[in-house]
């Protein structure tokens, strides 16, 4: 019986998140007010009264969901995680939380995701879609049918539900197909860019020194990593992955079934909203699940 963490990623965040926390908690203050200083602006002002619209920018959101779910781990006493997880921008919270990096080492390589990521969607204009009720195979051989345009499958949330990523004009000849092949729903998300796709590859390549240059301890615990959902240990094998997640689709369907398999039976999410606690049900509805929000 193990005690799973997993962290949330971008899609969670809201207008008022942390504020709470800041204002009750004097430590999380101190790191609210030291993510200030180290972003350069004050991200605090927008995630406790920005606009949604303001919250909606990548280099804002992806920084205010790590916050958040860093500040509320480090903040709350006695959690001793068995293993972490994290969906997408979700695994550098949980690389805080089993050690591997530190607050501000983890804030700075968010920084700098966000800003790549950024700049790759400003040079690819490029999407996203949610595919229901079709299975992972079908929803990967219509992608890999279609040969003039970039898509592919990029977020395995859950069985029946699959987000695909690429070009516009991609995701919108798969979305056709995915509706004829019998799909409950194919919807084009509002999205900045075509996340863990080829088309982040030079978001990839600007991430990837950053991370190299970065100091990363052994971890207190196993993190399961997006690329191929195996528990990891070793800094250099973290570090790679951590990489590769940018242009690799987020296997989270398959992290949850191995976390399972290796004895968690407890999943705690931790940071804004109740979505991974969804996941998890819908993946192993025996899992106990809660969360710190």
């Amino acid at each position: 019986m193990k005690h799973a963490f997993v962290f949330p990623g971008q899609g969670a965040q809201f207008s008022g998140m942390g504020k709470n926390l800041y204002e009750t908690n004097t430590l999380a203050k101190e790191y609210f007010e030291q993510a200030n200083e180290i972003l350069g602006f004050r991200i605090t002002d927008i995630m406790f009264s920005g606009s949604d619209e303001d919250l909606k920018q990548t280099k804002v959101t992806q920084p205010a969901i790590f916050l958040h779910s860093t500040i509320l781990f480090l903040t709350t006493p006695d959690l001793k995680p068995d293993m972490v997880a994290g969906h997408s921008l979700g695994e550098f919270s949980a690389l805080v939380a089993n050690k591997v990096l530190s607050f501000e080492d983890g804030l700075r390589l968010v920084a700098k995701r966000a800003a790549a990521m950024q700049r790759a969607c400003e040079i690819n204009p490029s999407t996203m879609a949610a595919i229901l009720g079709l299975e992972d195979a079908k929803v990967e051989e219509i992608c890999a049918g279609i040969t003039d345009e970039v898509v592919v499958a990029a977020n395995y949330n859950c069985p029946g539900q699959l987000v695909i990523s690429g070009s516009i004009e991609g995701v919108n000849k798969a979305c056709e197909l995915m509706k004829a092949a019998g799909a409950k729903r194919a919807l084009v998300l509002q999205v900045g860019g075509a996340f863990h796709s080829p088309l982040m590859e030079p978001a990839r390549e600007e991430l990837e020194s950053a991370i190299m240059a970065t100091n990363f301890a052994n971890p207190t615990c196993p993190v399961y990593q997006n690329v191929d959902a195996h528990p990891y240990i070793t800094p250099a094998d973290i570090k790679q992955n951590l990489v590769a997640q940018l242009t690799a689709p987020v296997r989270w369907t398959q992290t949850v079934q191995k976390m399972v398999e290796n004895g968690a039976t407890r999943f705690t999410e931790v940071g804004p909203g109740n979505v991974l606690q969804g996941l998890v049900k819908k993946i192993h509805k025996e899992a106990a699940t809660e969360g710190i929000n």
